[in-house]
């Protein structure tokens, strides 16, 4: 939620405003995709697909343009559906993409009069009757609600434990406005769903309704402060997070009422440093916070934004690290759900055994390819990337000439771009979160490398997950290597037996230790492939954006796996 200005106040929309919203956005639509077609669809069948090739790159950005303008003016969702396009590097062009990433959830405040009627009809009592103060001017207002600093009557602050607070209330009107809205964004998906260039790049309707579910969930307070308090609880014991507590007394399903626990902003690092703090100290235990969301609770914050994320002083100034990350708006959160760990024993058996063909066949089940997608050229593409680089380990990685990398990225990139590549929303909400966790540790550390904090991190995982795994795969060698050489006093009781008549079908023992060497063996595996793919995708990426992510978020895939699979064998 940006800070909010003191100037230009906007109006509660009126319900007459809701058909000439949506006739607008249908017309923006309707005129971009009559473009679309003329030079995507017309010009190539009558000899003239040059004109279109040589001008793609400037129609994508002047409609990029437009559409910033026009979002910036309607507000509502419109704000959020360019966020949304900017994130979706696996669908759209990147002249589409970098002209929405500075989009920002700005917008007029609404006046107050219309909050304290929409707040008081929620709490049903007047503002005086629940709070000792609330101020009138917000502190942040956005597309979807915006927010004022109170405090709690005497009672209540002794009840909590609590003084200060801020009361965010939803923006008057925002559910008719969201309802105008993706009636509009389906009708569109709809047309661009018969389009057999478009319905064979991206399932359109889906991606609709999956921004809809995110949007419905993020406008829902209760929904909010339950994710707040589920945050809170995965980092109970954790000194490196705070959370803001929840008055539930307070709160409803507009109106969510919070500890105030403004702070430093993360990337202001001019107040960091006035406050003793090093912003480079805190780029690392962001990023390792991020990455224990992501890949241990697998609950994670999907908008870890600078204005999000607050670096709060300790009162114990000689502490090894006196300050700690506060998070807070947790209206957009997202898991790493049950169907990508189903999909991952498939994932893991072909990643093991380097196969191609297996390993996009997984990569079909877990959702990220579109149904029925010929996929013989990237299985060809994935033999080789095997055949190059997944036998190397992370430093040897680190080593290869970066030329092997560009020479794979011209040979198969085309490949890449051509596929339906069909992000589920974990992994959407999966590159949005590191997206934006990359962001923030570079404007922390002009010499941060996310890789830098990666490595350390999934060697973490593996010590903790299955202790030490090299120890591990030690003690199997040594276990195979006593069954060795006791097999000739063994091979000898062996044929005796067999002579006899008395030798049992059945080895459980034996069973164990292959099944436990094979695990083990496969959590390297996994590994080694996670790093091939991070390394060779952020490499790529400098040079061919749609490569480099669609490595970088096949690379997810293998890390899941190790944690998956250090679970399993406990």
């Amino acid at each position: 939620m940006a800070p909010a200005g003191r100037g230009r106040t906007e109006p509660v929309p009126g319900a007459g405003d809701a058909r000439a919203r949506y006739r607008r956005i249908l017309r923006f639509a309707a005129w971009h995709l009559a473009v679309t077609w003329w030079f995507e669809l017309l010009l190539p069948r009558i000899g003239l697909g040059k004109v279109a090739e040589r001008t793609r790159a400037r129609r994508m950005r002047k409609f990029a343009q437009r559409f910033h303008a026009l979002a910036v003016e309607l507000g509502g969702l419109m704000i959020k559906v360019g966020q949304f396009m900017s994130s979706r590097l696996d669908v759209l062009p990147p002249e589409i993409t970098a002209e929405l990433e500075g989009l920002q959830d700005e917008v007029p405040p609404v006046p107050f009069p219309a909050i304290r009627a929409l707040a008081e009809a929620e709490l049903g009592a007047p503002l005086e009757a629940v709070f000792a103060f609330v101020d009138e001017v917000p502190i942040a207002a956005a597309s979807l609600g915006q927010a004022h600093r109170a405090q709690l009557l005497p009672g209540n602050a002794a009840d909590t434990g609590l003084d200060s607070v801020v009361v965010k209330v939803q923006r008057p009107g925002i559910d008719a406005i969201i309802d105008v809205d993706l009636a509009a964004l389906r009708k569109v998906g709809g047309w661009l769903g018969r389009l057999r260039f478009v319905s064979k790049r991206a399932n359109v309707p889906a991606l609709v309704e999956e921004f809809a579910k995110t949007s419905l969930e993020e406008i829902d307070y209760l929904n909010e402060a339950a994710n707040s308090e589920r945050f809170a609880a995965d980092f109970v014991g954790d000194d490196r997070v705070t959370v803001p507590g929840v008055v539930w007394e307070r709160t409803t399903r507009r109106v969510l009422t919070l500890e105030d626990v403004t702070a430093i902003k993360i990337t202001d690092s001019q107040a960091l440093l006035a406050a003793g703090i090093d912003p480079a100290q805190v780029a690392p235990v962001f990023a390792s916070i991020m990455f224990d969301q992501l890949f241990a609770s697998g609950f994670f914050h999907a908008d870890p934004h600078p204005g999000n994320i607050f670096v709060t002083p300790t009162a114990d100034p000689a502490a090894e690290r006196p300050w700690r990350l506060t998070f807070i708006d947790f209206g957009m959160m997202g898991e790493v759900p049950a169907k990508t760990r189903s999909g991952l024993r498939k994932l893991l058996i072909a990643a093991a055994s380097r196969d191609g063909k297996g390993l996009v066949s997984a990569i079909g089940d877990v959702g990220v390819l579109v149904p029925s997608t010929d996929t013989a050229e990237l299985e060809r593409a994935m033999t080789q990337l095997f055949a190059r680089f997944g036998g190397m380990g992370f430093a040897e990685l680190r080593e290869v000439d970066p030329r092997e990398f560009q020479d794979f990225a011209g040979e198969f990139g085309e490949v890449v771009r051509s596929l339906p590549f069909q992000l589920p929303e974990n992994f959407l909400l999966i590159i949005r979160a590191m997206s934006l966790t990359s962001g923030v540790c570079s404007s922390l550390d002009a010499r941060f490398n996310l890789w830098d904090s990666v490595e350390p991190y999934a060697g973490q995982l593996l010590r903790e997950e299955r202790g030490n795994l090299v120890k591990d795969v030690a003690a199997q060698a040594l276990d195979t290597a006593a069954v060795t050489f006791g097999l000739p006093k063994r091979l000898d009781g062996l044929l005796t037996r067999l002579e006899s008549g008395s030798l049992p079908v059945a080895s459980p023992r034996l069973e164990r230790r292959l099944a436990r060497l094979v695990r083990a063996a496969q959590q390297v595996a996994s590994a080694m492939i996670f790093g091939a793919l991070l390394i060779a995708g952020a490499v790529v990426r400098s040079g061919d954006t749609v490569l480099g992510n669609v490595l970088m978020i096949v690379a997810v895939l293998p890390l899941l796996h190790v944690f998956w699979m250090g679970r399993r064998r406990r």
